[in-house]
């Protein structure tokens, strides 16, 4: 779909992602890395365990279908080699603090009066304005600015950031929708355009809107191991089993009481429960709390009766029983459980590209979505230190082999 299209790609530890997304939509996209490779090509966890900056699992996870060159945009000559880029290029991303960009002269204005057509990306901490600019940042400062890291963690203690960074995957992501926003304005009135993405505005989204409690009047979330505590009420949603962890909807009202209703009847078969639990009125249990015929202690209670039950059986078999009986339960994967997965199998979503440096092949997580039209493709396993330069410094723009050899022993590339 975006075939016809050049993206510069100038993100250093952050923001890779965006580039790779427009990559996988066709774009050609070329990494821009400084000479030596990018900082993520040295953060683990490494092939085989042998730290290298061509074997980082962090640096594969987000470059693929991308080329790849080096270029140093302090040095004179590296910032007229990417002028020369830009003239012919439809999208630059960069992730450099604010005001860096502007001191190489590199920053939008300076792009634009080159190439008015650029859509020109920026993926920043807190964005480009505002008292918190210029602030440094870490994927748990973000998500404590933006609100999800409160509510992670136990009730009983500080909370804590997930284990896998997650706020510039959500920045990266919103940087690519926008892109193509701006390419759609682009396609209409000839003209490019800076797109400026906050991290923090980002991970907002991950609280589910329980950001806007306040605003609206609405009890504030807590934070509960496993589920979320709203005003008095502590909502449990992961649940013990035999042999790890299941995802259990044991909720209220007209849209899910009916799921709650069926489990009580079968945890009663069982012998887990009695009638008179069994028989409650799990369709208005809510609203009975609220008007005080049901205490909240008695919500905590079942709760860990359905505890005690879900953790008599296996993933599997709380999940046959719920495909039987018609209940919202669903097993908590392990990493191995998800490679196996034969749903994920069936679909035909692991992908596999050659790396030639390993003597083999290697399984990707497929595509974010399946087009029947135009399917995305993994064209590209991800680039090598500068493995594009030649391709790119001499086949694109003319330089010959020993100006190469200058520039290379220069540092420049």
């Amino acid at each position: 779909m975006l075939s016809p299209y050049r993206v510069l790609d100038l993100t250093r530890s952050r923001g890779h992602l965006c580039g790779q997304i427009l990559a996988d939509l066709g774009a050609d996209v070329v990494q821009v890395e400084p000479p030596g490779g990018s900082p993520t090509r040295r953060r683990g966890p490494f092939v085989d365990d042998v730290p290298h900056v061509d074997r980082s699992l962090a640096w594969w996870s987000e470059n693929r279908n991308k080329r790849g060159i080096t270029l140093d945009l302090d040095d004179a000559r590296g910032r007229e080699l990417l002028h020369r880029l830009v003239d012919s290029a439809d999208f630059l991303i960069e992730s450099e603090a604010p005001g860096v960009q502007a001191a190489r002269g590199l920053d939008y204005a300076s792009l634009a009066a080159v190439n008015p057509r650029l859509v020109y990306v920026s993926i920043t901490p807190f964005g480009q304005t505002g008292p918190k600019a210029a602030w440094a940042d870490s994927d748990l400062v973000l998500l404590a600015a933006g609100g999800p890291l409160r509510l992670n963690g136990d009730a009983d203690r500080a909370p804590l950031r997930l284990g896998v960074p997650q706020a510039y995957a959500h920045a990266a992501a919103e940087a690519a929708g926008a892109a193509l926003v701006a390419h759609h304005e682009r396609m209409r009135s000839g003209r490019g355009q800076h797109v400026d993405v906050s991290a923090q505005q980002a991970v907002t989204l991950a609280t589910q809107s329980y950001l806007l409690s306040a605003a609206v009047g609405f009890p504030d979330a807590r934070r509960i191991a496993g589920g979320a505590g709203i005003g008095p009420l502590s909502i449990r949603f992961v649940y013990p089993a035999a042999d790890g962890y299941v995802s259990v909807t044991f909720l209220f009202g007209s849209s899910v009481g009916h799921f709650t209703r069926r489990l009580m009847h079968w945890i009663a078969e069982e012998g887990g429960c009695d009638a008179a639990t069994r028989d409650k009125d799990w369709i208005g249990f809510l609203d009975r709390m609220f008007a005080g015929e049901e205490s909240f202690t008695e919500l905590f209670r079942t709760q860990e009766l359905v505890a005690d039950f879900t953790r008599t059986r296996t993933k599997a078999e709380l999940l046959q029983a719920a495909l039987e009986r018609d209940l919202l339960i669903a097993p908590v994967a392990t990493t191995r459980e998800v490679v196996d997965n034969v749903q994920l199998a069936a679909r035909d979503y692991w992908q596999t590209l050659a790396h030639p440096e390993l003597d083999r092949a290697v399984r990707y997580p497929g595509p974010f979505a399946r087009l029947s039209a135009t399917p995305l493709r993994y064209r590209r396993r991800p680039p090598t230190v500068g493995e594009h330069n030649r391709e790119i410094f001499g086949g694109e723009l003319g330089l010959d082999d020993a100006e190469l050899a200058r520039l290379g022993a220069g540092g420049v590339i």
